[in-house]
């Protein structure tokens, strides 16, 4: 029977299905919450009139009638797409055919393009040195992604600094495929609640009311979030960080910077997997701190921060201090000065104006995978990120900086920023802090 409330909720589920934004990608799946279960899920273990049996091409059968071999490969199957010339909307991967030997990938979302697990470099230091090596494994989260190439870690069994199985690890292990996380009005985090009215993500969502709720950060995982395909004691303990990124985020830094601005919570939430990696329980070389309040910046280093340009350049100041490869917390969780720093004043400095600034785990590294080891944002295996004015010293005999990456892999590894942004003999990037190299 039809009636006018049928055609109200049919009306709702097609709002919740398309939104676009203003560079004109369609952006619609998740929204905040759950997309339609089609989306990721086979209603009669059949794709396209054809039977999905265990041998289906790959790609079409898996556990949970998923769409896929695996969870990851499901998520895959929207967030890469072969062909792209470019960074591009929200895909986080690069297909194995748009990057071939000596070519980067391709996506430069602040997070990361799982594209450089794929990616191995050797290169001899210097004359008579053992060649050196850095293994696409070391570059990131090694996803469990079969149908598009992606493997556990084939030289950690679990989690640095907890016990998370790498066999299982996936887009799922931090993200809630089906959104149930929520911020309500009052900010708090909740499964339940107002409904999800749009993400929360993005510096142009809408902000929750008593009507509404929206989406956590990233759709990532909460309190008690554990993915139905892994047993045994990994819920999470800590809910998702407050942070908003711009409405285009996945771009080229060639001319500006990206910059999400990250509130609070981002290293209590990675905790959730690597527990002991700050602490001095376990892993005691690994002690720098992180989040609040062990990793707040003193004024000391906020001051550091601020004045560092470059290597010899401490002209800086707070209103232009801010760098994408090294990001920090502003200490608070009001979106309201969340979403005025990205579109407002997007190279600020860390500032006790907007919060209590701190360091975090993503001042240093990104989030899914990056060019260099650790998925650090840069080369902190070397004495130089740049040498002679060049991030990479491809011609040269020996490559002590350069590490084994051509000219283009290296300016892709560092999201197109130019060199000469930096000093011609440029040292890591722990100085942005460390301006002193005493503190």
């Amino acid at each position: 029977m039809y009636s006018p409330s049928f055609k109200l909720v049919l009306t709702s589920l097609v709002s919740v299905t398309v939104l676009t934004v203003s560079n004109g990608s369609v952006y619609a799946f998740h929204r905040g919450g759950v997309g339609e279960c089609e989306g990721c899920h086979t209603m009669h273990n059949s794709y396209e009139g054809q039977p999905l049996t265990p041998t289906s091409p790959v790609g079409m059968s898996g556990k949970y009638l998923l769409k896929g071999s695996d969870q990851s490969s499901v998520c895959l199957n929207c967030h890469q797409k072969a062909g792209d010339i470019g960074p591009t909307g929200f895909h986080v991967s690069t297909a194995d055919t748009d990057m071939p030997t000596g070519t980067p990938p391709r996506q430069l979302t602040p997070g990361g393009d799982f594209g450089w697990l794929k990616k191995s470099y050797t290169w001899i230091p210097s004359l008579g040195a053992t060649t050196q090596t850095s293994v696409g494994d070391n570059h990131g989260h090694n996803i469990v992604a079969q149908d598009y190439g992606y493997f556990p870690d084939a030289y950690r069994t679990t989690s640095p600094g907890g016990n998370y199985p790498s066999t299982y690890l996936g887009c799922t292990s931090c993200h809630d495929p089906h959104g149930i996380y929520r911020r309500l009005s009052d900010g708090s985090i909740s499964t339940s609640g107002a409904t999800i009215k749009g993400s929360g993500s993005l510096v142009g969502s809408a902000d929750p009311d008593p009507q509404g709720a929206v989406g956590v950060y990233r759709l990532l995982g909460g309190v008690g979030y554990n993915p139905k395909s892994l047993s045994g004691g990994f819920a999470f303990s800590y809910n998702p960080p407050a942070a908003v990124a711009p409405d285009i985020y996945n771009r080229s830094e060639s001319s500006t910077q990206t910059r999400v601005a990250y509130g609070s919570g981002m290293s209590d939430w990675c905790r959730n997997c690597h527990a002991n990696i700050h602490t001095d329980a376990a892993l005691t070389p690994l002690k720098h701190p992180a989040g609040s309040p062990n990793g707040n910046l003193s004024v000391d280093y906020t001051s550091y921060y601020d004045q560092y340009v470059k290597d010899g350049d401490m002209t800086g100041m707070e209103a232009n201090a801010y760098l994408s490869l090294v990001p920090f917390e502003a200490g608070t969780s009001n979106y309201a000065t969340l979403k005025s720093i990205v579109t407002n004043t997007p190279t600020k400095g860390p500032s006790t104006t907007d919060g209590t600034p701190a360091v975090m785990c993503l001042s240093c590294h990104r989030a899914h995978a990056s060019g260099w080891d650790g998925s650090m944002r840069w080369n902190n295996q070397t004495a130089n990120i740049v040498y002679n004015g060049k991030y990479s010293q491809e011609t040269d005999a020996f490559q002590p900086y350069g590490q084994g990456r051509n000219s283009l892999e290296a300016q892709k590894a560092y999201y197109d920023i130019p060199a000469t942004l930096f000093s011609s003999t440029q040292r890591p990037l722990c100085y942005k802090c460390h301006a002193t190299g005493t503190k």
